[in-house]
């Protein structure tokens, strides 16, 4: 029997028995904005599809980050003391953390603030007052797009380990041929 890959948000896990794949749990949300207000709105919309984490300020979501890797942050430009450009830059700038969704939910309309935002790495910029079924409909799509970019990553390490393994063993059967 061949190896099916099971997809979960954070990870990809292996099976051999494709009948046996648990339900996928849902996607950590990672909302950051320095006005509880807002936070409410966005925890209002999403508590019924994702795990919703929370950060008040920059420093905060790195440390949850830290933590537990979420499946896509959520995350405001105008906060005190690091800004939201601030916060996925360093973000970007981890290895490990790199391939988290970013959408910044912000009030800032300019279109300079927009093409920085993306510039910076973020999949998406979505302005204040939120719409929920848009707001929904961007967050599914960057996590359906995460996890093809994940199952294409994983689908490329097995064919390279595949590729590595039969060159040796074209290797051995060269020498045992010589």
């Amino acid at each position: 029997m061949g190896i099916t890959p099971i997809m979960t948000y954070n990870s990809l896990k292996v099976s051999r028995r494709p009948e046996m794949i648990p339900e996928t749990p849902k996607p950590i949300i990672l909302t950051v904005d320095d006005t509880p207000a807002n936070i409410d709105v966005i925890k209002g919309i999403l508590f019924n599809d994702f795990v919703v984490q929370v950060a008040l300020n920059g420093q905060t979501a790195l440390r949850i980050i830290e933590r537990r890797k979420p499946d896509l942050i959520l995350l405001d430009i105008m906060m005190p003391e690091m800004d939201g450009y601030e916060v996925c830059r360093r973000i970007k700038a981890q290895e490990e953390w790199r391939e988290i969704p970013i959408i910044f939910v912000t009030a800032m309309t300019d279109v300079e603030n927009e093409a920085k935002g993306l510039s910076l790495g973020a999949v998406d910029y979505i302005t204040k007052p939120i719409s929920s079924p848009i707001l929904l409909a961007r967050i599914k799509t960057h996590l359906e797009l995460k996890k093809s970019r994940d199952l294409l990553r994983f689908q490329n390490e097995n064919l390279e380990r595949k590729v590595v393994e039969r060159t040796r063993e074209v290797a051995r059967l060269n020498q045992q041929l010589e």
